[in-house]
């Protein structure tokens, strides 16, 4: 996929920009941010149709998070929970916008989660978090959890997986909500009446579960990180 790269220089060493997947990420919080004032305005014992969706999502992550991780944990990191699976959707769903018919230089218009440098941020935004938070629970413990001599091997790869398996969901992601722009531009470009819309309401199918699956998976690693077992 083509993109539209700013090239600059900095300290004598050339740092290469995806403009296109850098302003719709700018996009994607700016969306967020006022759907969460509006959602936040004026609230009242009876809800709006706004406040209602909004304590839905919030009430759906706050129960799965407490059945996770217990009511005391799950009030200290539902802010990452649902900060993850909110701005993953609508980057996902960015990308299911007529984009196209904005004409660039280069490239075009795409979902920030079609660019592995987006989520490899996420992912290791996760995974500083559940380091620091199970080293502050268990000490340094938290790195040799099940040590023995006798597996040595199976100790060693348990503390590789630490570092390994948020850019599992990095990869997953990217690679999901990418192969689907290219299928959905394909259609387009072999028939661009009807035929489509299948896939177009597939891929709408594909961003909620691409990101209740790095969402919940990022939730599990943190339960791991911070249990004392």
């Amino acid at each position: 996929m083509e993109r539209w790269v700013y090239t600059a220089t900095l300290f004598g060493k050339t740092l290469n920009f995806n403009m296109d997947t850098i302003i719709t990420m700018w996009i994607t919080m700016a969306l967020l941010i006022v759907f969460a004032l509006f959602a936040t305005r004026n609230m009242g014992m009876v809800p709006t149709k706004l406040q209602a969706i909004s304590e839905g999502i919030i009430k759906y992550f706050n129960d799965i998070t407490k059945a996770s991780m217990g009511d005391d944990n799950a009030q200290k990191h539902i802010a990452i929970v649902l900060t993850l699976f909110m701005f993953i959707l609508t980057a996902n769903l960015f990308g299911q916008l007529p984009l196209k018919i904005i004409h660039l230089h280069t490239g075009e218009f795409a979902s920030p989660d079609n660019d592995i440098n987006m989520t490899a941020a996420m992912a290791i935004v996760v995974l500083i978090y559940y380091v620091y938070y199970g080293v502050k629970q268990n000490k340094f413990k938290f790195f040799f959890k099940g040590f023995s001599i006798e597996g040595l091997i199976i100790t060693f790869v348990d503390t590789m997986e630490l570092f390994i398996r948020p850019f599992s969901l990095a990869l997953r992601l990217f690679a999901n909500i990418l192969a689907g722009e290219i299928l959905v531009t394909t259609m387009l470009g072999l028939v661009g009446v009807l035929l489509p819309l299948p896939f177009m309401l597939f891929e709408i199918f594909v961003a909620v579960i691409q990101a209740l699956v790095f969402t919940l998976l990022s939730m599990t690693y943190i339960t791991m990180a911070i249990q004392k077992e």
